[in-house]
């Protein structure tokens, strides 16, 4: 009989492994405890690392190690396994079957059943079996298919089967009719024409479009919002001057353009005047001085003290005015409920019969005025019918105030439209030829006034300069050189 490899050769077990019954496979295996403790500082890394070697780890660390190592190629422990998994026995070597000699087809035979050194090195010779893949087992909505598979089992029974069948059995009884493809005989003959003639059916679908359209490669332009294609004021875009404006106007026209103009400046003037007034400081004897300031600031602190300087009155009004609490015990407070005392059972029948009672009374009243209003049937037609025409009224009153706000400018920002200066020239001013005539102004103020007037554009004022740092005056050194 023969022992298996036991890993140590001929060595004799430690005391340790013949009493726990763990036999070690490395030959490096020894007791921890039989080794000497070695000494040195334990305050510095070097104490750490050795303190991570003291007997008591590396015999754990060693003990897992050698139960891995049996598990790995013996696929559990040896003193576990059972005799006939670790003897065998030996009958000796066939001295036959070596001395028998081998022809080369027999030695190229055995060297191609050989597997590589590489392929060796990468087998797998672990006898742990592997981890069972649970992710391998799983289906999704495992649980949902399941119900629907017994749903179908059941619909089975009574002699209904899914969608899908139900098509599928109908295309088997009723099968599609086949598609011929269409062959070079059945094609449809066109007619020949002119690629670049004027008339060629390529050309029919662009005829009446926009150049536009035809400009940009017969690209499909963007779909325009109906407000688009609406004014948004019905003011002309450009309005004709007065009469009093031409270059040679009547006396008449002339004067009523200068009269408009002067109307024009009157209500400006009214306007500054006012801000004026209202900004204005206020008379020498209505001007605040320091001892109206300083009344005005104490009104409403000094009332409580108004009466405490005058003699006798306080003594006139007797115990009351001088005792507080007696007042209060006199007048109950107003903000504090008076204490109520407990109703009879009595009391509470009456209030609840007295609820009823005018809750009955006002029902009986309610249909009383339901049935007299069926008298008033003619009175309420009149009374519904001026309503209407109340309405139809106000509805053509804000019909005409649109039409008559159409041609106005409205409120698009935060400023309002301010109509732009009448050009006019005084009667001394005007010239008797063309040579002469002195030009009235400005045609792009003139445009832009005109896109405010017809709501195009957002009245708008020219952007206030704003310095961002301060204005420094520095003297120079050849100016202070210069003496007068």
């Amino acid at each position: 009989m023969a022992a298996g490899s036991n890993g140590g050769g001929g060595r004799q077990c430690s005391k340790s492994e013949t009493d726990t019954g763990f036999l070690g496979l490395r030959p490096t295996s020894v007791d921890p405890a039989l080794r000497r403790r070695r000494r040195g500082p334990r305050n510095k890394k070097r104490g750490w690392r050795r303190l991570a070697q003291e007997p008591l780890g590396l015999e754990v660390d060693q003990f897992l190690e050698d139960v891995r190592l049996q598990e790995r190629t013996s696929g559990g422990l040896i003193s576990e396994a059972p005799d006939e998994k670790l003897f065998f026995v030996d009958t000796g070597f066939k001295d036959k079957e070596l001395n028998k000699k081998r022809t080369k087809g027999q030695k190229r035979s055995l060297l191609l059943k050989k597997p590589l050194r590489s392929d060796l090195i990468l087998e797998n010779t672990s006898k742990v079996p592997a981890p069972k893949d649970i992710l391998a087992h799983q289906v999704p909505n495992a649980r949902k298919l399941k119900r629907k598979e017994q749903l179908w089992e059941r619909l089975a029974k009574q002699g209904k089967l899914p969608g899908e069948v139900r098509r599928a059995q109908a295309r088997l009884l009723n099968p599609p009719a086949a598609r011929a493809k269409p062959g070079p005989q059945d094609t449809v003959q066109r007619p020949f024409y002119d690629l670049w003639a004027k008339g060629n059916p390529l050309d029919q679908p662009l005829e009446g479009q926009d150049e536009f359209f035809l400009e940009q490669t017969k690209k499909k332009g963007m779909k325009r919002p109906q407000h688009l294609h609406t004014k948004p004021s019905q003011a002309p875009a450009v309005e004709v001057t007065p009469a009093g404006a031409s270059y040679n106007p009547t006396f008449e026209d002339h004067q009523n353009l200068l009269w408009a103009a002067h109307e024009v400046e009157l209500q400006r003037e009214k306007a500054a005047e006012k801000l004026e007034r209202q900004l204005a400081l206020p008379a020498s004897e209505q001007a605040a001085t320091q001892e109206s300031a300083f009344r005005e600031m104490c009104q409403g602190l000094l009332e409580e003290s108004d009466g405490e300087g005058e003699p006798g009155e306080g003594q006139d009004e007797g115990p009351e005015a001088g005792d507080p609490a007696a007042r209060g015990e006199a007048s109950p407070a107003p903000g504090r409920p008076a204490a109520l005392e407990k109703k009879t059972e009595q009391q509470r029948r009456r209030e609840k019969a007295a609820r009823m009672l005018r809750t009955q009374q006002a029902a009986v009243r309610a249909a009383r005025l339901r049935h007299q209003e069926l008298f008033r049937l003619r009175g309420i037609k009149a009374q519904v019918a001026r309503r209407l025409a109340e309405l139809a009224r106000r509805r053509e009153q804000r019909k005409a105030k649109r039409l008559a706000e159409a041609d106005k400018p409205r409120r698009l920002g935060r400023l309002k439209y301010q109509d732009p200066d009448i050009d006019v020239q005084l009667s001394s001013e005007l010239s008797d030829s063309l040579r002469t005539l002195k030009p009235e102004g400005n045609i792009l103020r003139d445009r832009f006034k005109s896109f405010q007037r017809r709501n195009l554009i957002e009245p708008r004022e020219r952007a206030k300069f704003k310095r961002k740092y301060k204005v420094k005056l520095v003297e120079k050194r050849a100016f202070r050189e210069i003496q007068l």
